[in-house]
Order: structure tokens, then sequence, then C-alpha cells
């Protein structure tokens, strides 16, 4: 990573000097596979990158550069003239020096690496059949490891792509094809993106189209080709037809709602392997990773979740794409977006209707968490640089942003929000921009300031509690409910918040229902709702019902009772989904000790009708027993959950979705001879659930937790690969390896992991997942002090997605004692001077460590 970096002070000084007329780009990835390559016996692989760039130069006698990271340079020519590549080439930036004004032609002509790492050009070998595949993914700057260019959002440019490719092979870019001959693919020229949205996609990839068309209101009609394609080992598992619906869904809803085409053609979507992202908006060639091509029975909430990836992707082709943030400060202007814009267009026109629970109750905790954090932030962010760019691609970027967008609606109403996004598009369509530039049409559609908003929710961090007081009469009637907002010391901003406030009582059937309701505008520490003065005596008062802010709800004493007793009797699923988020962030804070939580969870997650809450529910409560935990108690609460989640797969519905949730959360949580039995027996046909399939990828999931618990050996794991010897077999096989109890695997995996950098980062991730096993924290804690001396030199040596792979996956947080923190505070005192997203990684995990502690604590005196 030294010399990578690209600072904000160093992008606007560019910015200010250039501006990009255009760019041709000619890849020869021939070498994939074998074919022509000018490598060195002992360097990486590589291909040839030839670029020409068209751009202009403000003034005269200036000085700048352009971005490539590549292991050789063959020539660069500027204006005609042969500079020396050894002489203007550092590794990463090419000076262009003493430059004239007005307009200027480099051409560069470099041989670049294919990446195992996912950054760049990725190249990967598919072991079920040999074939390789490529596709490129370079947020927030990784394109520089593909071609020359000027690496910053707000250079934009058209692009023109031509790639020489193995004539059995198909490519893809953002540009319809124009001509292939010969195994060379030209593309159409882009509209003008930046850098890190132009895409190559190579290889025998399996290729389904479709097609999408709209009539506008004047009697212009839009055509737009789509395509859809996977790996050919995923064929026979590829349901495009539903990923081609959902698309079309979703350009319908834009269609309706932005006023403003797609304006990038054909939309072709790629699901390939090993990605580190869960996708990428590149215009008219977006990517996803693979594992939304489901191998196995899945729930509904694994289609709802890649329904909601498909339409955030299709969102930031109008946020992101067509208006693009000028630097990454304002990286929420694309993000926040889309990723409300998502569930707004899933809810509005699919099948998953319900898609708000799914927010509130998995989306939001991503940011809830992000926002108690040190390194928390606001939503618009102070980025100095690409490294903090990377690591601010996080809750508060994405869900907490979404949130709020969410309140915005709430605040100023759907249409002039909308009206708003249509502005917003017509006036800096193909632009750059940053925040004043969507608070100006927001306050022109709305008729309000939004300065004061903007200042409380988008400029400041933290999360508020609301919390709320009520009194009653004689007669058992409210005499006032006040709401009470707090905000944590570190961030002490209290924001406007309009809120629901809910008062639930049970009906004589026993259900738990809303039977009055109010809308307010809490600000301030008190805020009095009127409105419900008068109101029976309720069981349950529920602050941000219906889910229309962003914070962390508390209970009164009878409301927390209530839930205790009768939290499965709520009958609308939003508001239970809200209970059982605002009891998982009272755990996580160490107000409701963990048993308790595992207790609720054993009492009335058999209840839960929403397949997505019900999988949270079972993540949560995992986390709880393995972090949040008295140390003392976890023997006899891990037999609990197992025995629960046991009687519940017995008693789910045969074949239902609750059935599979139950046997994959068992299989997490087994935890005696008995359960490993079992699932043996289920491995091998001895034994049978009714309704239970057993397909591959249930198959290692039961597998895992026999390996890692010494009921199932490296035979079987091996075993096990040669049924299944395919891509994601080979994932599972190395996670399997790496979770044996043994000091001499564990050594092994460390190895693999720090002092190599063989294995792709796929491979890199499973062995992390393998490695920190809940049950082996005697095994592991030898490599708390290898740790904090590895990181610096990992973190140096390693691409960043690496490093934060490493310094993330291996933090010793299952060595919970005050000894680990005493370590972690050691080392950021005596590395003051350490790369300042490394500290960051290190504080966040540092504070999940002190939480835990703290839970523990409480959970020990309950």
């Amino acid at each position: 990573m030294p010399g990578q970096n690209l600072s904000r002070d160093e992008a606007r000084e560019r910015a200010e000097l250039l501006t990009v007329d255009g760019y041709d780009v000619e890849l020869d990835v021939r070498s994939a596979t074998g074919g022509p390559s000018r490598d060195a016996a002992d360097g990486p692989l590589t291909f040839r990158s030839v670029t020409t760039i068209r751009f202009r130069a403000a003034r005269g006698g200036a000085s700048t550069f352009a971005d490539l990271i590549a292991p050789s340079v063959d020539a660069v020519t500027l204006d005609g003239t042969a500079l020396d590549p050894a002489a203007v080439f550092d590794g990463a930036r090419i000076a262009l020096t003493d430059l004239a004004e007005g307009e200027h032609v480099l051409v560069v002509d470099a041989r670049c690496a294919y990446s195992r790492t996912g950054e760049g050009m990725h190249r990967f070998v598919d072991p079920e059949d040999g074939e390789v595949y490529l596709y490129t993914q370079y947020e927030p700057a990784d394109a520089r490891r593909v071609f020359a260019n000027f690496e910053q959002p707000d250079l934009k440019a058209p692009y023109r792509f031509r790639v020489t490719a193995p004539a059995d092979w198909t490519v893809w870019s953002n540009g319809a094809e124009e001509s292939r001959e010969g195994g060379v693919w030209r593309f159409a020229e882009t509209a003008p993106i930046p850098t890190y949205i132009t895409a190559v996609v190579a290889g025998p990839y399996h290729y389904v189209t479709d097609s999408y068309s709209r009539t506008f209101e004047d009697g212009t009609t839009l055509e737009i080709p789509l395509g859809a394609m996977c790996r050919k080992g995923l064929a026979k598992h590829f349901d495009a037809d539903d990923i081609f619906l959902i698309t079309k869904q979703g350009l319908d809803f834009f269609h309706d709602n932005f006023d403003y085409p797609y304006p990038f053609g054909k939309y072709d979507q790629a699901f390939v392997p090993e990605y580190n992202l869960g996708a990428m908006e590149n215009p008219g060639c977006v990517t996803f990773r693979e594992e939304y091509v489901f191998r196995g029975k899945v729930t509904r909430a694994a289609y709802e979740s890649r329904a909601n990836v498909i339409l955030h992707e299709m969102a930031h082709m109008w946020f992101g794409d067509l208006v693009t943030m000028q630097w990454w400060d304002d990286l929420w202007l694309k993000e926040s977006f889309a990723d409300f814009m998502g569930v707004f267009a899933m809810t509005g026109a699919t099948r998953f209707e319900d898609g708000w629970i799914t927010f509130a109750n998995n989306r939001k905790s991503w940011a809830y968490r992000a926002d108690q954090l040190p390194s928390t932030h606001p939503i618009t962010a102070d980025i100095r640089d690409l490294e903090d760019a990377k690591l601010n691609f996080d809750g508060i970027t994405y869900a907490k942003g979404a949130s709020v967008l969410k309140q915005l609606v709430a605040y100023v109403g759907r249409e002039a929000f909308l009206e708003g996004a249509r502005r917003y598009f017509k006036k800096h369509a193909y632009g750059n921009t940053r925040l004043g530039d969507l608070l100006s049409v927001l306050s022109e559609t709305s008729g309000r300031d939004m300065t004061t908003w903007s200042r409380s929710w988008l400029q400041t961090a933290g999360v508020n509690s609301l919390t709320p007081v009520a009194t009653y009469d004689a007669a058992g009637r409210i005499t006032e409910l006040a709401v009470l907002q707090e905000a944590a010391e570190s961030h002490p901003e209290l924001r406007p918040h309009r809120v629901a406030v809910g008062l639930y009582r049970r009906n004589p059937e026993g259900e738990l229902v809303r039977y009055a309701r109010a809308e307010a505008d809490v600000s301030g520490p008190r805020t009095v709702i009127e409105e419900l003065a008068g109101a029976e005596r309720p069981e349950l008062i529920l602050v941000n019902d219906d889910d229309l802010t962003y914070c962390k709800v508390r209970f009164d004493e009878v409301s927390l009772a209530t839930l205790r007793a009768h939290l499965g009797d709520i009958t609308d699923p939003l508001a239970r989904a809200l209970c059982w988020s605002a009891l998982w962030n009272l755990t996580r804070d160490g107000l409701m000790p963990a048993r308790d939580f595992v207790s609720l969870v054993l009492a009335f997650a058999g209840r839960e009708t929403d397949i997505g809450v019900l999988q949270m529910l079972h993540a949560w409560t995992r986390g709880a027993l393995v972090n949040y935990a008295a140390p003392a108690w976890r023997e006899e609460g891990g037999r609990a959950l197992a025995e629960g989640a046991l009687g519940e797969l017995r008693l789910a519905v045969p074949g239902s979705e609750h059935q599979l949730a139950w046997a994959r959360f068992f299989a997490s949580v087994a935890a005696s001879d008995t359960d490993f039995q079992l699932l043996a027996g289920l491995l091998d046909g001895t034994a049978r659930i009714d309704g239970l399939d057993v397909d591959q990828e249930l198959r290692w999931a039961f597998l895992s937790p026999l390996v890692a618990h010494s009921a199932a050996d490296e035979a079987a794991v091996d075993a096990e690969l040669a049924r299944d010897d395919t891509a994601s077999g080979k994932r599972h096989h190395v996670r399997c390896l790496a979770s044996r109890p043994s000091a001499e695997v564990k050594a092994r995996a460390w190895a693999d992991v720090v002092e190599s950098d063989a294995l792709s980062n796929a491979l890199v991730e499973a062995t992390i997942a393998g490695f920190a096993q809940s049950s082996q924290r005697e095994l592991l804690a030898p490599y708390t002090a290898r740790y904090f001396e590895a990181i610096e030199r990992v973190w140096a040596e390693r691409s960043i997605q690496i490093g934060m792979a490493v310094v993330k996956g291996l933090f010793p947080a299952l060595q919970d004692d005050p000894a680990t923190l005493e370590a972690t505070d050691a080392w950021l005192e005596s590395r003051a001077d350490a790369a300042p997203a490394l500290r960051r990684l290190v504080l966040e995990a540092r504070d999940d460590l002190a939480r835990a502690l703290r839970a523990q604590a409480a959970d020990s005196v309950a």
C-alpha cells in the first residue's frame, strides 16, 4: 500500500487543473489461459494494458500525475514525445510535468497484474472444470490496477474499451458490443462516468438474455437489452427468470418515480466468483457475488436479500452513476440513497412487500453498532484519503444514511422527496455534486429550510435513545405521556425526530394489539405527546412505532415486563421486530443480561412468522452466548440453546423454510455428543427429520460443527469435497480444515493467512472463519501476542482488502478478558503513528471487546 494512497487535497488540485475528454483502453487478457505473456518466471501473471487519455490542462507550467499500479511499464508517450518509464513511473504514479495549457494526449503501455484479492482484474480458476474467469472490481480506486487513469470520482469521462481475449470466451463491458473479430471485442463509447465504475467481465460464462421495454407519455419507447451471467458450473442453479423479474419491476418503479429514463443502454448483471462485496453498480455491467446464485434450498429472506441488492444497484444508475459525488466525503449521496431506494422499490414493486421489517430488524442493527463505535462519524464524513474512503463503506454511510432518508420522507413528504430527486438528476446529469446541491433542491420542493435538519442528521454522529414515561390518574387513564431523549456524552446532539408512539394491550383472545397511535415531533430532552392524554392504560408503550426515525428504543418497566411475558403475542410483525431489535440493543448495552435475551428467544422465537426476523434472532442469540454471556454460564446456556433449537426443529412444519432455519441454527449451537450423533446421522442417512432435505449446502452446515468438535476428521472433510468438488465446496473444505481443534492446524492456518499471500481473497476469508472457533478459546490464546506483532507488517505488505480481512478477522476477540484489552491499549499507545485506517480497525475491535466485557459483567450478576 505505500505510495498508493491519494489525498483529498491532491485530488482537489488535480481536478482544478485537468478536464478529461476521453479514454481508449485496450486490454489483452489472452495470458489468463496461457496465451501471450512476457512475465518473468517468478513474477506475477500479467496482461497488456494500453491506455490513451485525452485531457486538457487549465494552465501552463503545471505538473500533475496519472495513476497506475502495475509491475512494469513498457512505454509512456505524452503528446507524441516518448518519456522514460523509469524516470516518470514509480510503481503507482506517472509524473506529468510542465504541462502546456490546452489539449494533451497520454499513451501508457503497461503490464498489469491479475488479482487474487478481488481488487483490479480478478482471475479465478474453477476447480471443478479448470475454466478461467475474469472480472474487474475497482471501488474506490483500483481501476489503476487495470489501466492508467486519473483515479478520482470528479474527473468523469467517456470510455471506449477494446479487449483481446481467448477465442472461445465472451467479453462484456459497460458499453454495448460493437464488434468481435478474431478474439477482439470492441465496445461502444460510454457516457461520462468515473473510473471506479468502469468494468470488464470475460470468460466462458453462462449467459441468459431478456429485454425490457418502456413507452413514455410522449410516445417514445425505451428498449433495454437485459443479460445475466454466472459460471458454467452454476448454470443448473441459475434462476435468471427471477432475476429478470425483479430487474423489470425495478426499472418500472424507477421510471415511474424518477422521470429520467435509464441512461446507460444495456443492463447486464454478472454473478462472479470470489467477490469481496455484495455487488457493484457498474453501469451496463453490474457485478454481484455469486453466492446470490443459490446452490440449495434457502429461505424467502435470501431471495428478498437478493432482490434488495439488485434494486440497490439499480438505484445507483441514477444516484452515483448519472450523478456522482465530488469526493468520498459525500459517499452517502449514492450509498445512503441506494440503500433507501432499494427497500423503497422492493416494497413498492415486488413480492417482498414486508421489506421494511427486514430493514428495521437487520439493516438498522448494522447502523446502531457502527454508530456506537469510537470511529463513528457523521453521514457526511471527513474523508482525508483513499484509505479513509475504503473504511467508510460502513453501517453509517449505508444503513444509518438510509434510515435518515426514511425519516426525511416522513419529514418533507414522499412527493416532495421524489420531486427533489427528479430535479437533482436533471440539473446535475453526468456531473458531480456535494451535500449542498441536494439540500437546495429538497428545500425547493418541500418549502422547508433543510439547514437545521442537515446539521442535526447528516453532520453530527451518534444515536439517540428515546424512552417513554407515563403517569396515570385514579381511573387508569394517561394523564401525561412524555418521550425522553438522551445522547451519549461523546456525541451529545439531541435531534428532531418524527415518531409514532403506539399503545398496546391484550384483547380477549390474548393478542397484544395496538389500540392508540399518535405521531409527533420529538425534540429536546423531553417532549409531551399531547394526543395520547386520556387514553386507557397500556401494557406496552412502543416509541418509534412504524419505525419512522433512527433511534434506540427503550421501554418503561411495565412495557418491559409485558414483553418478557407476552412478546410472542404481538400480532403486528413490524412492531414485534422493533421490540426484538430494542431488546437486542439493551443486551448489547449491558442493560439486559444476555441469559435473559436467550430465554426470550427460547420462549418466543418459535412463534416468529417472519423468516428474516427469525434468522436475525438466531444470529443475535448465538452472538449473545459467545460474546455477552458470563463465561461461567456459557456451557449451560449452550445446552439450553441446542435443546431449544432441536425442539423447534422437530416442531416446525416439514419442508418449511422455518424448519430449514432451525436446522441451520441447531447445527451452529450443537453442544453435546448426542447433538453431534444426530448431525452425523443426518449426514449418513441413519437419522431423518420429516421434510428436511439435506442438500449439499446443508451437508456442509452439519459437517462444520462435527469437525470443530473432533466428531469428524480430515478424511470426512476430504470425502465431502470429493462429493462437492466445486468452488463453493473448496471454500467449505478450507474452512472446515482450519476449524479442527489442533495446535498444528491453527499454526498452519495462521501461516497461510499471515505469512503467505498465496491464498485468494475468498480462501483467506474461509481460513480465518475456520481458525476462530468459539469452542477453542484456549487453543487460540497464544495468538494474541502474535497478532499485535504482525498486523503492521501485514497492513504494509498486503492489499487493503486482505489487510482489512486479517486485522478484523484475527483480532483476539475470543480472548475476552482484561488482559487482551490491556494488550490492545498497549499497542494503540505505542503505535500512535501507525496508519490511521489500521488504528481505526483496532480501535473498533477494542470497543467491541470492551462492550463484551461490560455485558458479561452484567450477565454474571443476573
